[in-house]
């Protein structure tokens, strides 16, 4: 109710065009996560481990499915750890990594936050120059890191974020709120594969995962045991 309520006063105040831009907004915030977790995290992770990251998501595809349904990857923290052992990486370095990634390794929260507050100061009118822009991005990387939580915390912290560096653009928050719970998945989907990736690359760096184990499950040929996660 209170999101239909933010975007209808909106619609009201400023016309239809304002959906046209909500929604500009919400594919491109898609496509950065989609071009992201492809050509950076998908690098990276080649170059590393030698892995793919399409074979990796296909790995993860149940999580995924999961973490679409709630809007967060907080429940599929359990199914995480389990598979990233199944898939070779030492029960120590997963015991660290996920749990640490969840709470600083929030790759999509900092997307989302950045590009919401570029929205919310061009829709009102006050554009940020290159160097606000910059100074912007580094404020909500760190911002992100405080985002960890239920859904719907990547809508706090820009409230928080925007009140710190921007307060005169607090009041813009109206026209996010309206469309967070679309963006919300793909902001959870990209945490939960950042933190995927960076497990298997920490295991790799400290020489603390089983490469061919990893090849045949990230494969299909070593089938993930179910009844392995309620031992988690």
């Amino acid at each position: 109710i209170g999101a239909f309520g933010a975007i209808a006063a909106v619609v009201g105040a400023t016309g239809w065009a304002a959906i046209g831009s909500m929604a500009v907004l919400m594919g491109a915030f898609y496509l950065t996560c989609i071009l992201f977790i492809v050509i950076i995290l998908g690098s990276m992770l080649r170059v590393v481990t030698g892995l793919n990251i399409f074979a990796l998501m296909k790995y993860l595809a149940r999580e995924y499915l999961l973490i679409f349904s709630t809007s967060s990857s907080e429940s599929a923290l359990p199914r995480l750890i389990a598979k990233m052992e199944h898939a070779g990486v030492s029960k120590p370095v997963v015991g660290i990594t996920v749990p640490t990634g969840y709470s600083f390794n929030l790759d999509g929260t900092a997307i989302y936050l950045t590009m919401s507050a570029l929205f919310v100061s061009t829709a009102m009118g006050m554009p940020m120059n290159l160097g606000q822009q910059i100074g912007l991005l580094v404020f909500m990387i760190i911002a992100s890191k405080g985002a960890a939580g239920v859904t719907g915390a990547g809508l706090a912290t820009l409230a928080a974020g925007l009140q710190a560096h921007r307060p005169e653009l607090l009041g813009g928050m109206g026209v996010i709120v309206g469309i967070d719970k679309f963006m919300s998945e793909a902001r959870a989907l990209t945490n939960f594969t950042g933190n995927a990736v960076a497990t298997l690359l920490i295991g790799k760096w400290t020489k603390e995962i089983d490469m061919d184990q990893a090849k045949a499950a990230l494969a299909g040929q070593i089938p993930f045991d179910e009844n392995s996660v309620e031992g988690h």
